[in-house]
C-alpha cells in the first residue's frame, strides 16, 4: 500500500473511531470501580473558582459503588465458569478442537466476554505460529477498528488496528496494522506527531510469524481466505452494558457520599454565644467541661444573653429510600441479581429460574451472539488442520443456583425418553460428558467380569 494511501485510510477510520474509544474506555474505568464520583471537581478546586457558598460544610468524601463491575462479573460467570463445549461427533476432530484451544480456553472466554461486556464487543484474534500450529489469543477492543461491507450481509472486509509501543529508547509510537484476507501491512508513527507526516513501514511480524513474510519488511501474507479477527458482540446492537446502568449509579454515588458528608460535617452540636463574657472560646469550653457553667453579660429586662445551640436534622428516611430505589433500579435495568434480594430461603427450582429471569434474558442475547463468533473459530481450525467442518454441536451450561434434587429427578425420568448422552450432559454431577460415559462404560465391563467366575463367556473367550 502506497504511503498517500496508508495515511488517508488510517485519517479516516480512526477519526470515527473516537465516540467508541471514549464509551469503551469509561465502561472499563466502572469496571475498575473509577466512577465518575472520583472525578468530580474538589472542594479546593471550587474554592479556588470561589463556587463554595457554605463554609460549614468541609467532607469531601468519594465513594464509589461497584454495581457495574459485579453486574459484569456476574454475567460472565454465569455464562462461562463452565466453559461451552463442542462436539462433532467424531474423537479424533473432538480431540484436534481441545488440544487447539488449549488449557488457557477457559480463561480466554471470560476475558473475551468481559471485553464485550464493556466495550459493546469483544475481538479474538489467531494465527499459525512457526510449528504450523493454530495459536488465538484475545486483543482489546480498544484497538480495533472494523470495516465492515456496506451490503446487507455486512461482512467483515479489513481490520485496522491500532496499538502503542515503545522503541529500545523509550520512545512511545503508534503502530497501525491493516488486516484483510490476504495480507497485513504494518506502519508506524511518533505518538507526538499528530499530522502523519513522520508515518513510515513498520517492520513488526517477524517476532510472531516466521512464514508469510513477504519481501516488503512490513508486509506479511497469511493466506486464511478471510480476515484473522472474528468479532464476538455483546447483544444484537453490541452495546455495552453500562449504557442503562450509568446514571442509575452516578446518582447513587452522589447521595451516599452525599450522606457521608453530612455526617461527617454536622456531626457535633453547634453552640450559640450571646453576649459570651469570656476572652476566647478555650475558656468558654473549659468552663463547660470542668465547671459545668459558663460566664454570660447581661444587658437588663429583655436580654436574650445565655447559650444555645442548634442541631441540623439529615434527612435519613428519604436519603434511605433513595438508595432503595436506586439500588433496585440499577439491578432491574443491568438485568442483573441482586445479591441482596430477600425471601430465597427452600426456594424451589421453579422460583429460582425466575430470579435468574431478567440475567439469563442478558445472557441468551450473548449466547446468541458468541455462537456464531465460536463457529467460525471452529471453522478455522478445522479448516486448517484438514478436517470436516460440518455439523459441530455447542452445549452451553449455565452456573446459578439450583436446586440440584429438582434435575437429578428430571434426568432419572427421562431415561429411555432422551439419549443418555443427553441426559449426561444436563446432569448436576457431571461436568464431562465423555468422561463420565467412558467411567460408566468401565465400571460396567468390570461388574460383568466379576459376575463372570470364567472371566468370558461359556465358551471362555474372554472380552478384549
Amino acid at each position: 500500500m502506497d504511503l498517500t494511501v496508508a495515511r488517508k485510510m488510517i485519517q479516516k477510520y480512526v477519526t470515527g473511531h473516537g465516540e467508541f474509544l471514549k464509551q469503551a474506555l469509561t465502561a472499563d474505568r466502572y469496571y475498575n470501580n473509577l466512577n465518575d464520583i472520583l472525578f468530580a471537581p474538589s472542594r479546593q478546586e471550587k474554592e479556588a473558582k470561589g463556587d463554595i457558598e457554605n463554609p460549614m460544610r468541609t467532607a469531601d468524601n468519594r465513594i464509589p459503588m461497584s454495581f457495574y463491575s459485579l453486574l459484569v462479573d456476574q454475567k460472565v460467570s454465569y455464562l462461562f465458569t463452565a466453559p461451552p463445549l463442542f462436539d462433532t461427533h467424531s474423537d479424533d476432530v473432538n480431540k484436534v478442537i481441545t488440544d487447539t484451544l488449549g488449557g488457557g480456553y477457559a480463561s480466554k472466554i471470560q476475558e473475551l466476554a468481559t471485553n464485550a461486556s464493556n466495550a459493546g464487543v469483544g475481538w479474538l484474534h489467531y494465527w499459525i505460529d512457526e510449528n504450523k500450529k493454530f495459536q488465538y489469543a484475545v486483543v482489546p477492543s480498544e484497538e480495533i477498528i472494523p470495516i465492515w461491507s456496506p451490503k446487507l450481509s455486512h461482512d467483515l472486509l479489513a481490520v485496522l488496528r491500532v496499538y502503542r509501543e515503545y522503541d529500545d529508547n523509550g520512545d512511545a509510537y503508534k503502530v497501525y496494522e491493516y488486516w484483510n484476507d490476504r495480507e497485513c501491512e504494518a506502519y508506524r508513527i511518533p505518538e507526538s506527531d499528530e499530522t502523519m507526516d513522520r508515518l513510515s513501514p513498520y517492520s513488526c511480524f517477524a517476532d510472531f510469524y516466521n512464514a508469510g513474510l513477504s519481501e516488503a519488511d512490513n508486509q506479511f501474507i497469511h493466506n486464511f481466505g478471510r480476515v484473522p479477527f472474528i468479532p464476538f458482540r455483546n447483544n444484537q446492537r453490541a452495546t455495552s452494558d453500562l449504557n442503562k446502568i450509568k446514571k442509575l449509579i452516578d446518582a447513587y454515588d452522589k447521595t451516599l457520599s452525599g450522606f457521608m458528608n453530612d455526617l461527617e460535617d454536622i456531626q457535633e452540636v453547634i453552640f450559640i454565644l450571646t453576649n459570651y463574657g469570656g476572652e476566647d472560646l478555650n475558656e468558654f469550653l473549659k468552663n463547660l467541661k470542668y465547671y459545668k457553667t459558663i460566664s454570660v453579660e447581661s444587658a437588663g429586662t429583655g436580654d436574650s444573653s445565655g447559650v444555645s445551640t442548634l442541631n441540623i436534622d439529615i434527612p435519613v428516611e428519604a436519603r434511605d429510600k433513595m438508595l432503595e430505589i436506586t439500588r433496585k433500579a440499577i439491578f432491574t435495568m443491568g438485568q442483573g441479581v441482586d445479591p441482596e434480594q430477600q425471601g430465597l430461603d427452600k426456594t424451589s427450582g421453579e422460583a429460582m429460574k425466575f430470579v435468574y429471569s431478567l440475567l439469563e434474558l442478558k445472557a441468551g442475547q450473548m449466547e446468541v451472539q458468541f455462537r456464531m463468533g465460536f463457529d467460525e473459530l471452529l471453522h478455522a481450525i478445522l479448516q486448517h488442520y484438514g478436517r470436516d467442518t460440518a455439523g459441530i454441536v455447542q452445549t452451553w451450561t449455565r452456573t446459578s443456583i439450583k436446586n440440584d434434587s429438582d434435575l437429578v429427578t428430571m434426568c432419572s425420568n427421562s431415561v429411555g425418553i432422551v439419549s443418555n448422552k443427553t441426559i449426561l450432559s444436563r446432569h448436576p454431577f457431571v461436568d464431562d460428558p465423555e468422561a463420565e460415559a467412558k467411567q460408566i462404560e468401565k465400571e460396567r465391563k468390570e461388574q460383568d467380569a466379576q459376575a463372570d467366575p470364567y472371566g468370558g463367556d461359556l465358551d471362555g473367550k474372554k472380552d478384549d
